[in-house]
């Protein structure tokens, strides 16, 4: 009979950063966002191992909440997979020096024409850890109004043929348990939106320009992979 699982406390139940010893690094293929990678990792048994991922910049993302309840959403197509998504405004850390919040209000102002007055934290996430080395940071935004696109933004490729509309937050709610909203940023977004409000959450939300800890461990790595190179 094996052991019953160990019951984790509060503090325990928590991601804790770890990186098993880096032995070669190399790009199989470039994109113009991200790289196709092939590392070889030491293990704690003294074996070695091979991962292939996707190096990827980072995001952030924007759950926009006007004063009627309605989410502010892109309706954008995505080649991968073949769906036009309804999704909320969201862009890459692309820009140097540039804060994570600065980043989504950049990126509310471009994609939605939108800036907002209060900002908070919603969650963290790594969108898909097996394959791929994205971490997005979820914001929260109320007090909206109407803004001018920043100068020297350029509306191209999918942006394009984007809509710009508000949906009922209970809407939204009920399209992703009936699966017919997809979007991993909406479908985290709103769900932690929606579990702050029914839990009294809101008021206690996270400092919009609170640390982010995935951030220094993927700049580790990098400089892990720039020694090696």
């Amino acid at each position: 009979m094996t052991a019953a699982p160990r019951v984790l406390a509060p503090g325990e139940s928590v991601d804790r950063p770890t990186r098993w010893p880096l032995v070669a690094h190399r790009v199989v293929g470039a994109g113009a966002v991200s790289d196709y990678a092939d590392d070889t990792v030491a293990t704690p048994d003294g074996e070695q191992m091979h991962r292939q991922y996707l190096l990827h910049p980072g995001a952030v993302a924007v759950i926009a909440l006007d004063e009627a309840d309605r989410v502010v959403v892109v309706r954008q197509y995505r080649h991968p997979v073949g769906f036009q998504l309804i999704e909320p405004p969201a862009g890459l850390l692309d820009v140097d020096d540039e804060s994570y919040l600065s980043a989504a209000q950049r990126e509310l102002a471009e994609e939605a024409m939108l800036a907002a007055d209060d900002w908070r934290l919603l969650i963290d996430m790594f969108t898909s850890p097996g394959c791929n080395s994205e971490s997005i940071r979820f914001f929260l935004a109320r007090g909206l109004r109407e803004v001018p696109r920043p100068d020297g933004f350029v509306v191209e490729h999918e942006e394009l043929d984007m809509d710009v509309c508000l949906v009922p937050l209970a809407d939204l709610v009920d399209n992703i348990y009936a699966g017919q909203v997809q979007s991993p940023t909406l479908v985290a977004g709103v769900l932690a939106l929606e579990a702050a409000r029914r839990s009294g959450r809101l008021a206690d939300l996270r400092p919009a320009d609170s640390p982010w800890p995935a951030r220094d461990v993927r700049q580790q790595h990098l400089d892990e992979i720039a020694k090696l190179a």
